[in-house]
């Protein structure tokens, strides 16, 4: 008999202690970046949900993908040479990845955003 499989990432948010629906779920997301080299897969197959409240931290060594996952979520990827090629983006049940230009402005901002890095103001001399 084999083991039970493991909830996904929406299943775990919807069964948090919390209760809490997710409000972002990310699923099997591939960004990739079209060059003269090749394909670099920046982003190659990463889900997680967050429910309303919820809190997740991206870690990972530079250049792991933390940025264009971010950039990704809010359709940010400039094309080309970078796209999306896969997956799905859900807030709040509405996918991201269908919306019109216009209306993924009006999402960006209010009701989902990115405090981009800039590594000089993160230093402590």
């Amino acid at each position: 008999m084999s083991a039970p499989a493991a909830p996904s990432p929406s299943e775990r948010a919807r069964n948090s202690p919390s209760g809490n629906a997710p409000l972002l779920v990310v699923k099997d997301l591939k960004t990739h970046f079209f060059t003269d080299r090749g394909v670099a897969r920046a982003v190659d197959g990463v889900s997680f949900a967050i429910p309303a409240g919820g809190t997740l931290g991206l870690v990972g060594e530079s250049g792991c993908g933390k940025s264009v996952t971010a950039l990704s979520i809010l359709r940010l990827i400039q094309s080309p040479p970078g796209r999306i090629v896969g997956g799905s983006i859900h807030l709040e049940g509405k996918d991201l990845l269908q919306c019109s230009e216009k209306e993924i402005r009006q999402v960006r901002g209010n009701q989902i955003s990115m405090i981009f890095q800039e590594p000089m103001t993160s230093l402590n001399p």
